[in-house]
Parts: C-alpha cells; structure tokens; sequence
C-alpha cells in the first residue's frame, strides 16, 4: 500500500506581503471550528485585507506605531502591521468567536496582538486616545452599518486618530459610507487593485494622513 497523501502546504495556506494565511480547509484551522463557530462573517479571510495591505506597503507606518483593527475577524490586516512595522496592535471585533482564529495566526507569525469585544459604536474615546491608525476591511455590508461607522469615525478624528483607512469592494452600504465620509470628514475615495496573491479589486476611504518622514 501507498502513503496516504497530505494536502501541500500551499493548499492550506498563503503567503502574502510577509504574512503566514491559513485557509479555511487548514487542519489547526477546522480544529478551531468544532468549539468556535464565527456568527458575524468571520468565517474566513477578506480579501479586501490585501488592498489596505498593499496601500500601507506603498505608504508606510511608523514604527512601533498603534493600531486599532476593527471588525477584525482573523485580524490578518493587524497581524501584517504587528509583523512588518512592528507596531502595537489591538484587534476589535463584535464577535468574540474570532479570536482564537486571530491568535492562531498571530503565533503562525510569530507576533502578539491585543483583542477587545466591541461594537463600532461602543467604542470608548478612552479606548481610541493613543491609537494613530484605524483599519477595516469589507466592515460595511449591511445598511445598519453606516451609521454605527460613521459615528466611530468622527469619534477617532475627535480623539485625535491620525488616520483611518476602510477597504471595500463597492457595496452599496460602503458607498453611502464614503458620502458622508467626504462630505463631512473631510475624506478621500481612491480606487485600488492588486494582483498577488489573488487578483483583487476595490475601494479605499481614507479620512486623515500619517505625516512623511520630511515632516
């Protein structure tokens, strides 16, 4: 008889700008699926993660800098942060059945991350102070997401949040979003795509700027 044969490595996993993704299929990952049913979409990772990955390739964040991950689900986009800038990372997400699927890649990667239970709206001007950047990816989904973002974002500029960037692939909630966004918060919608590792495709609000470093 044969040796059984194992699926390869890169059946099970990615490796995309320096970090280590497990798919969904990963032996460690369907281990975690048998105690840890996501409720929220957090079922797996969103590839609109890749597009505020590569715009932070392009643009840079300080180092050591801190960074909230919102509707983090895996918290893939925080992992990239904590892995190749180095910085403090704290992953939200309203639904807490993610996190261990968070810190199972954050030791894949060899990283630490911070994790807190929250809703958009829930979070704390306490809880923003010290943050410089805020991300999300593929957040705003359904129409009762608007305004609880909306809201946060005000909230982060208020407290004094540097930057807040949200990727999107076009969805009607998303484009509501980045009208008020514009309009009221001075932010900015640039269209964005990348190639590797899958071939993705979508749209970035961005509302405030890092400083370079001539600044």
């Amino acid at each position: 008889m044969g040796k059984k044969k194992h699926k390869s490595d890169k059946s099970t996993q990615r490796e995309a700008y320096g970090v280590t993704i497990l798919k969904a299929g990963h032996p460690r990952v369907r281990a975690l699926k048998k105690d840890h049913e996501p409720e929220i979409h957090g079922d797996r990772f969103w590839n609109s993660s890749y597009l505020i990955m590569d715009f932070l390739e392009r643009q840079g964040l300080p180092s050591g800098a801190r960074v909230m991950e919102v509707g983090c689900g895996w918290g893939l986009l925080g992992i990239y942060c904590a892995r190749q800038h180095g910085a403090e990372v704290v992953g939200v997400d309203a639904d807490a059945k993610v996190f261990p699927y968070l810190h199972l890649h954050a030791e894949v990667n060899g990283v630490t991350l911070q994790t807190r239970r929250s809703r958009f709206e829930k979070l704390s001007r306490a809880q923003l102070d010290g943050t410089r950047v805020i991300l999300g990816a593929d957040i705003c989904f359904w129409d009762e997401m608007i305004d609880p973002l909306y809201r946060m974002i005000r909230k982060a500029t208020r407290a004094g949040v540097e930057q807040i960037v949200i990727a999107d692939p076009g969805r009607p909630p998303f484009d509501e979003l980045c009208e008020r966004a514009e309009k009221n918060l001075g932010g900015e919608l640039k269209e964005w795509e990348v190639s590797r590792p899958v071939k993705t495709h979508g749209w970035l609000l961005i509302v405030g700027s890092l400083p370079t470093a001539s600044d």
